[in-house]
Parts: C-alpha cells; structure tokens; sequence
C-alpha cells in the first residue's frame, strides 16, 4: 500500500546541508576557477556572446553553451529501478536540453540552434534500453519544439562507457547558434523603474503532457538525499558519493512511490507520486518566448533563468547601482513545501538553491507587463509582476516571504 505524505509547516535550518554534500549553490569555486576568462562582448547578458567568427560578420555573434540533468539522472535512476518506468529517462533528455535552451532564450535565441548530446554511462548498471529511451527522448522533444518554431538540429555527440569515471549516468549537453546583434538581450537596458514579469515553473503549460511540479534541474543533491529513505542508499550505493558522511545521505523520510495528501492533481481524480514531483522534466519557455521576442522585441529589457543560485541567480547579471525587489513570487508549490520540511532548511538557503515555482524573470516597462503576461497565459503558462528595479548604490536584492525579508 502507498505511503500518504501531507505537507505541515516547519521552521529550523537545514544546517547548510547541500555544502556538506560537496556542492555548492552559488558554485564560488568554479567562478573563482574561471574569474581571468573573457567575459565576451556583453559581460552582463545571461551567456557569454562571442563575435562571428563562423562568418566574419561584425553583424552577427556566436553563441555556445554547455548544461545538463546533474544530479537528476539519478533519480530517473532509482525511479526506473523501483518501478520498472523506463520512460523516465525521456525526462533526462529533456532536461539536459532545456537547460542549455532556456539559458540561450535569456540572450534572445529561440531558432536555428544546433545541439550535441554527451552521454556518459556505466554500462554494468544502464543498459541499452535506457540509452534508447535518452537519446529517443531528445530527438522527440526537438521535433515537439519544431511545431513551436523552434527549429533544433540534433547534431549526434559522444555516447561514452566510463564505469570508471560514472557510477550510473551522465547526460550533458552543447548547444550553438549563430544569431543577429541587434536581437540580441544583454541586460544592460535593465534599469531602475522597470518592473520583473515573473513566469511559474509549475503547472501545465499547452505543450505539455502532464503537470509539471516545478522542480526543473537545480538542488537535486539536496532534494534527492533530504527526501528520500535511507535504504535508497544500501540498495543502491551506486547511487552517491559513499565518500559523504553516513548523516546527510539519504535522510529522508519517504520512498518515490510515495503519494501525497496536498496534492496538485487531486481536482482532477489523480494522484501524484513523490518520484514523479521530483522527476517533472525541466520546462522550457521556448514557446512563450518566441512569440514575445518576435512580436515584443523592444519591451524586454533583460532576461534570467532562475537555474543554479535559484532566486539570488539575478544578481550576477544586473547591471551596477540597481536593487532588485521581489515581493510578488509565486506562492512555492508543493514539491518545494515538502523538500524545506524534510530539510529543515531555512528561506534563505532554500531561495538560494531552488527556483521555488518561479523560474524565469522579464524585466519590462510597467506599460508592457499586462501584454507579456497575457502572452505567456496565452500558453497555459502563468505569469504575474513579481517584483521590480530600483535605483541604489553598488547592488543588492530583497526578497519579501511570509516569514520576512532576506537581502542579499
């Protein structure tokens, strides 16, 4: 019989959980690693725009851009392990390319675009079937993709077997394009007066099959080992770090089969599976974004993607002398209700890590956001003002909950 899981409120701290399991959210490391890099020709758009040096037109750019699933294969893993669900790792694919795609969107490419896929496997544990299953995935999502517009070629890429490198699997991702200057977003028209139209993670968009918990692809660490039973971890050692302390691996309560009392689709009969919140395929805005970057050019003035840093992601890319309040978010979905009680962690840790159901930002003109939002509506997708821009020295970012403020 399934176990039932009702979310309660909790207070307390997790304690910096996700440090202690050897990542970091605001990846301070890699940004140290990488701080003598060129910064490319608009240091503060979302990715690093290169000139053309395809064509040698001063006219247009290049873009390239590597991300992946993380973590997340892992709990496609113990998913497909428990239930047999090879379908699962459809999910995978999916995730590796939006997370390359939604980033490239925050620049203003939505077309044309080139993707290679790298696949790193074990082979003793991930047999045949699920690498169809990934690489069938892929190619499905491009061809939903192509009845959008958004026209994706799937330019192949190394499949490699490294069970000395991976304990299960890796699934990664490049994508490319080569795009016009002037349609370019670089947030550097980001000012003090603006207003952040926020579009929701969550829900079911008109291009999707099943609703999505909002999850995407960030803090997978985090959510995999704060929810989840310790026996995941002796029936599956392959599955972690068994480097980590015994104390922050698998410490959770539940197992993926797990449903849930507050549940999202209990208005229409079903039930949600815990597995299947935390394995919703990270969801592009590609569709929505198309149509406002074709048709609504000139009224977005900076773009984010709320990936890795969570709700703080903004501060990297804003230009100096702004402060940014968010006081309007999206009331957090259940998937990020449940992983702060099981944690324990605080507000502060858990909008540092996740994107809490609020996942992309379009900073606009006041006059504009009723026609951006409408648009993303138009798609199934929500929106609403989320905050706004203000002027101030240097830079910082306020974030109003329920239990207070946090500045960062």
């Amino acid at each position: 019989m399934k176990k039932k899981f009702q979310y309660a409120p909790q207070t307390g701290n997790g304690g910096g959980l996700y440090s202690k399991r050897g990542v970091s959210a605001q990846k301070e490391e890699v940004h140290a690693a990488t701080k003598h890099l060129d910064k490319g020709l608009y240091p503060k758009a979302f990715c690093k725009i290169y000139k053309d040096v395809l064509c040698g037109d001063d006219a247009w750019v290049n873009v390239m851009h590597a991300d992946g699933a993380g973590t997340k294969s892992i709990l496609a893993y113990l998913y497909w392990k428990e239930t047999g669900d090879v379908s699962v790792w459809k999910g995978i694919a999916q995730d590796a390319i939006v997370m390359n795609l939604d980033d490239l969107l925050c620049v203003g490419i939505y077309d044309h675009l080139l993707f290679s896929s790298t696949i790193d496997r074990n082979k003793n544990v991930i047999p045949a079937e699920v690498l169809e299953a990934v690489i069938n995935g892929t190619q499905e999502f491009f061809d939903s993709m192509k009845t959008f517009g958004v026209n994706i070629s799937f330019m192949g890429g190394e499949t490699a077997d490294v069970g000395d490198v991976v304990r299960t699997m890796a699934v990664n991702g490049t994508m490319t394009a080569r795009w016009p200057k002037s349609k370019l977003i670089t947030n550097e028209k980001i000012k003090a007066g603006n207003v952040i139209v926020g579009l929701a993670g969550y829900g079911q968009a008109n291009y999707e099959t099943e609703y999505n918990s909002g999850l995407a692809s960030n803090g997978l660490t985090s959510a995999r080992h704060d929810v989840l039973h310790k026996t995941y971890g002796a029936r599956f050692p392959e599955s972690y770090n068994t480097s980590l302390d015994e104390s922050v691996v698998y410490i959770g309560p539940h197992r993926m089969t797990d449903e849930i009392e507050d549940d999202p689709l209990s208005s229409s009969g079903q039930k949600s599976e815990i597995g299947k919140l935390l394995l919703s395929p990270t969801r592009t805005f590609a569709p929505v974004m198309k149509e406002l970057l074709e048709n609504h050019f000139d009224a977005i003035y900076g773009l984010i993607h709320c990936s890795g840093g969570g709700q703080t992601k903004c501060l990297k890319y804003i230009p100096e002398n702004v402060r940014i309040i968010k006081d309007n978010l999206f009331e957090p979905p259940v998937i990020f209700k449940l992983i702060q009680e099981v944690s324990k962690s605080d507000d502060r840790e858990m909008y540092q890590v996740f994107n809490m159901g609020t996942r992309m930002e379009i900073y606009t003109h006041e006059k504009d956001a009723d026609k951006v939002i409408s648009v993303s509506k138009s798609f199934g997708v929500d929106a609403q003002v989320i905050g706004r821009v203000e002027e101030t020295p240097g830079n910082e970012l306020i974030i109003k909950t329920k239990s207070g403020d946090l500045i960062f």
